[in-house]
């Protein structure tokens, strides 16, 4: 006969809700790094060195999929956004956008600046789910739970178990990052 208390050894311990949104901060952070092989390269820097950068095949695709976006979008603002200045600066935006994604990715995978990290795939899945929003209902359910997940992520200081910034308020309390919105 078991105790009230006791858990039966088939179920699953919720106990730890801290490791649980760590495996959550993990799965998400691994799909943003998914970007390290569809958006980045090494390139040679000066001939010779080999440099992680962006892809040219993102560079030169990155335009078409804003321009099949903005076709009926329904935002006029960011509508006039897109076109007045992501479109004509669109090399720098490939690159802000693989950079972006690759960073987030590492930071929440690793749990270093998660808070860094979660804020950064906030704002860019924000920007994700506005541009594509109209295109399916597919999209828009997905930007909204990755929005919302992400938003879970930074307010619960999610980095803090399973991960770096966990090991940096250990080693060294009330250093600098380990208040928000670094942790």
């Amino acid at each position: 006969m078991t105790s009230p208390n006791s858990v039966a050894p088939t179920s699953i311990d919720m106990s730890h809700p801290s490791r649980w949104l760590a495996v959550l901060r993990i799965l998400v952070g691994v799909w943003f790094v998914k970007a390290l092989w569809s958006k980045m390269d090494f390139v040679l820097l000066g001939g010779f060195l080999p440099f992680l950068g962006v892809e040219q095949r993102w560079i030169e695709t990155m335009p078409m999929i804003v321009a099949k976006q903005l076709a009926e979008n329904p935002f006029p603002w960011y509508k006039a956004f897109m076109e007045q200045t992501v479109v004509p600066h669109s090399v720098l935006f490939a690159q802000l956008t693989a950079w972006g994604e690759v960073l987030t990715g590492l930071s929440l995978t690793f749990g270093c600046f998660a808070g860094l990290g979660a804020l950064g795939g906030l704002f860019l899945s924000l920007n994700y789910g506005i541009a594509s929003a109209h295109l399916s209902p597919a999209s828009l359910g997905f930007h909204y739970m990755l929005v919302v997940t992400l938003g879970v992520l930074f307010l619960a200081r999610s980095g803090r178990a399973w991960g770096l910034d966990g090991w940096i308020a250990w080693r060294w309390p009330g250093s600098l990052p380990t208040v928000r919105p670094f942790a």
